[in-house]
């Protein structure tokens, strides 16, 4: 059993770790005062002069980087960083987000790059650093990011010269942390855990690196599980290739009852474990990690936590903060709004268009909020736009796959890149090609198809209805008239569901597929002159609550959903419909919101 120092002390390196599946103590964050300039497509950094300084990792479009420039298709980066690795040791360069192609050089050697945006990527610069003339080193990042091809995933960044309707501001470069590790030649490379039923069984699949061959019988890995400190197994296998792959039955009535171990949005139990490589008797690797013993289904209309119908209470969180954008202002800020989330009486969000930051994540994995994850759009349908999606999915899924609290991946967003979804079935493929691969990827997750209308497939189907007439929306979604609306309804003049009306009341009945109310709400009080007129108005914080009150006791248990995800947590930019001010301050008393996000909404 671990002392309440160590057990504090791992808790810290988890919470505050870049990566807190898979952590070692003693990384390096080379976030800070960077030298930055503006370069060309395809150029060599070592042709320029580096005649400004930004903050790293805020874009430099935004305020908190020093610069705040309109646009920046081409941002150049450069600083020192110190790194002397023990012989037989490398040194690993990672790069949480770079917005969207990267190149990277360390003293002059160019050691690779990255395309995509919202997905990590890390480089062994080890060969590059300069053995034996000290252990100073320049790094050197080009990044490219074309700000109106729409071909790229941009999620809700925009392409026109300035933010309008429901787009943002542009985040170009670097816009999440940079920082190094140390790491043993022979290494644990990735875990993940997959809970497999409610009686806590786990699979574990352990990756190694640097493995010799003909390695059998003198390497091997042992993970232990624990909870609160109390032992609940420890399992020692021999490594023999590059994986080691396993089950493990966690918890009993002499330990610790699955009950009481069970991940719940009620009870957000995390198991901690903690990983060794063991190479001829000496440990050549350790990295503590952790899982939640969580199912999802999506079984008879209702979406099922550990088997038990759990009513989804979401919210649409944008992520984005005035000074600093889509990248968070702090740590802190970060662990606050998944606080606020919970305060508000939330059970969850939808992580709109963005990916989150795993930090983030670990918050709602303590907090027991249930994630939806967006995968940024293309705006346009072409191979290549197909392609990074794909790319994106794949790279997320192997990033978050630990993390209990994300429930459903959501790899298309309404219509957006997907324009002829309804008519051509090309991109009605593309859609039920991206829901199978999520599901092939990640089989114990929900992964709908296209949210909000013209519904191809998916384990949930999502619908975006606005409509502020809490009598017209109890109409829609009452049990028994549900098929109907979503056979006949047409918001926005879109089908919400692609296929024949008739069939569809049919395979409803049959396979009861839930259906969540995925964006409603959306009211805005007492706007300024530039704020986006989509929405509804309010001239009160009285009446927001109550607005608030009368659609959520609309769509409630009763009803015919499963649940709802209210549009949204707080005012971005002319966005201007959350339920806080862009600097998170509630727009009415918390106590009071709650009360009308949860009292008509009880599962």
């Amino acid at each position: 059993m671990r002392s309440t120092a160590d057990a504090d002390d791992r808790a810290s390196l988890l919470r505050s770790h870049p990566r807190p599946t898979l952590a070692r103590p003693g990384w390096a964050s080379l976030d800070g005062d960077w030298e930055f300039t503006t370069g060309a497509p395809g150029d060599n950094p070592a042709d320029l002069t580096f005649d400004q300084s930004i903050v790293v990792p805020f874009p430099p479009e935004s305020a908190a980087s020093g610069l705040g420039v309109d646009t920046c298709e081409e941002p150049r980066y450069r600083r020192t960083f110190t790194a002397d690795p023990a012989p037989g040791h490398h040194v690993l360069l990672h790069f949480e987000g770079v917005d969207h192609d990267a190149r990277v050089w360390v003293n002059g050697h160019l050691v690779g790059g990255h395309a995509g945006g919202y997905t990590p990527f890390a480089l062994d610069v080890t060969d590059a650093l300069r053995h034996g003339e000290g252990d100073t080193h320049t790094l050197v990042v080009a990044a490219s990011d074309d700000a109106r091809d729409l071909e790229l995933p941009r999620g809700k960044q925009a392409w026109t010269a300035d933010p309008e309707v429901i787009w943002y501001r542009r985040s170009s470069g670097i816009w999440r942390s940079v920082w190094l590790e140390e790491v043993p030649a022979l290494r644990i490379a990735s875990v993940a855990w997959t809970p497999l039923d409610t009686d806590g069984t786990l699979a574990g699949s352990i990756a190694l690196a640097g493995l010799p061959r003909g390695a059998s019988g003198r390497h091997s890995v042992e993970a232990t599980f624990t909870h609160d400190g109390v032992l609940l197994a420890r399992i020692t296998l021999q490594a023999t290739g590059p994986k080691v792959e396993f089950q493990v039955r966690l918890g009993d009535a002499r330990t610790v009852p699955i009950e009481r171990l069970l991940w719940t949005p009620e009870h957000p139990r995390l198991i901690d474990v903690d990983v060794k490589l063991v190479s001829d008797g000496a440990v050549a690797d350790e990295v503590a990690s952790y899982t939640g013993l969580r199912t999802v289904r999506a079984v008879r209309g209702a979406v099922r936590i550990n088997e038990r119908p759990t009513f989804l209470r979401l919210v649409l969180e944008q992520a984005y903060w005035p000074d600093s954008q889509f990248t968070a202002p702090s740590l802190e800020a970060l662990r606050a709004e998944a606080q606020l989330i919970a305060d508000l009486g939330f059970n969850g969000l939808r992580m709109h268009q963005m990916s989150a930051d795993p930090r983030f994540l670990r918050a709602c994995d303590e907090l027991g909020l249930l994630v939806w994850a967006d995968l940024p759009a293309a705006q346009l349908f072409t191979p290549a736009a197909l392609e990074r999606t794909t790319a994106n999915l794949t790279e997320l899924v192997a990033r978050d796959r630990n993390h209990p609290s994300l429930i459903a991946w959501v790899p298309f967003n309404e219509s957006w890149g997907i324009p002829r979804v309804a008519r051509e079935l090309r991109q009605q493929n593309a859609v039920v090609a991206l829901q199978a691969l999520a599901k092939a990827l990640d089989p114990t997750r929900l992964a709908l198809g296209n949210d909000g209308w013209e519904h191809v497939t998916g384990d949930v189907i999502g619908v975006h209805d606005y409509s502020h007439e809490p009598a017209k929306l109890k109409r829609r979604y009452l049990p028994g008239v549900i098929a109907a609306t979503l056979a006949w309804r047409r918001p926005g003049a879109r089908r919400l569901v692609v296929g024949a009306p008739r069939r569809l009341g049919r395979t409803l009945a049959l396979e009861g597929t839930p259906v969540v109310l995925s964006e409603f709400g959306g009211v805005s009080l007492d706007s300024d002159q530039a704020a986006w007129r989509g929405y509804g108005r309010v001239r009160s914080a009285s009446a927001l609550v109550e607005r608030v009150s009368a659609l959520v006791d609309a769509v409630g248990p009763d009803s015919g959903l499963a649940g709802w995800c209210w549009t949204q947590l707080t005012d971005t930019l002319q966005e201007q419909n959350g339920l806080t001010w862009p600097d998170r301050t509630p727009k009415a008393p918390i106590a009071d919101l709650r009360a009308a996000i949860t009292e008509s909404a009880q599962a």
